[in-house]
């Protein structure tokens, strides 16, 4: 992928970020940081040993506006096992026309394990933006995330009026796909408020995990079930694809969202990599 200069006066923001883990002596280690841009990583941690290198992914400007381009590529060497999170929400400004990108590519070798776990993407209303999360795996490489939109700002009761927000979220596995999601949200249409659509609510998301065991769906179903009682027009669901298992939620919250995926990976982690459940820091700062 270029790296484009790192700011322009009628683009925006041009920001590359390259991560290279590896496995040595034991350890996952980031072998290998570029950036270019507003861009960066904090000095990757270790909560639960040298086993899993946990990093967060920092963009200073501390939001995103039209014409914005932000990209990400990382790469996981073989026996890797890291665990990529944000220390907030992403914010996506209104825009007076053009569109902002965000573009993240995740490659995941043979024997290692990604875990994928950003905080939402809150989108404003008049924003333009166009997302895209690919993640390639190889061979028995492990994955384990998700990814959170929140159309307009519930809290502040702003409505996703106008603007749009087309999201990708593709899993694949030796070159063949496993899930491709294609969301395309126009401000203030039907779709929006349909039934066969959001139903009116501001939040969807979606969660991956390649490699659960057959009955990791059943459990999460029933903690899910047990936990706090579920909110007026909100719907939640897991089920199990080829390859995959897909954790759904839609409704009008995006903390609710996040409770709903921590359950499931609190319960996915045990059972796909025999790892307790580790929290990043950043989710309570």
């Amino acid at each position: 992928m270029a790296i484009n200069a790192a700011l322009s006066s009628d683009t925006g923001w041009q920001a590359h970020l390259s991560l290279d883990f590896q496995h040595q002596h034991g350890r996952t280690i980031l072998g290998r940081c570029r950036h270019h841009g507003p861009l960066r990583v904090q000095r990757p941690f270790y909560p639960e040993g040298d086993s899993v290198c946990h990093v967060a992914i920092l963009h200073p400007p501390g939001g995103v506006v039209g014409g914005d381009e932000l990209a990400l590529d990382a790469v996981l060497s073989p026996d890797c096992r890291a665990l990529i999170t944000t220390p907030a929400a992403g914010k996506f400004y209104r825009s007076a026309g053009p569109i902002a990108r965000q573009t993240q590519r995740l490659m995941v070798a043979a024997e290692a394990a990604l875990e994928w776990l950003p905080q939402e993407n809150i989108v404003f209303n008049g924003a333009r933006v166009h997302a895209r999360t690919r993640i390639e795996l190889q061979g028995n490489a492990g994955f384990l995330g998700w990814e959170i939109v929140c159309l307009g700002r519930p809290a502040a009761n702003e409505a996703f009026e106008t603007g749009e927000y087309q999201q990708d979220f593709e899993l694949w596995r030796d070159g063949e796909p496993i899930y491709l999601e294609r969301g395309r949200y126009t401000g203030g249409s039907d779709a929006l408020r349909a039934p066969w659509g959001l139903r009116g609510q501001p939040v969807v998301a979606t969660l991956l995990c390649a490699g659960s065991p057959p009955e990791a769906v059943a459990a999460i179903r029933a903690a899910w079930a047990e936990g706090p009682a579920r909110l007026p027009d909100e719907w939640s669901t897991v089920s199990q694809l080829d390859g995959a298992l897909i954790g759904r939620y839609l409704g009008p919250s995006a903390v609710r969202a996040r409770q709903f995926f921590l359950m499931a990976w609190n319960l996915l982690r045990p059972m796909v990599w025999q790892r307790p459940p580790c929290p990043s820091r950043f989710w309570t700062t």
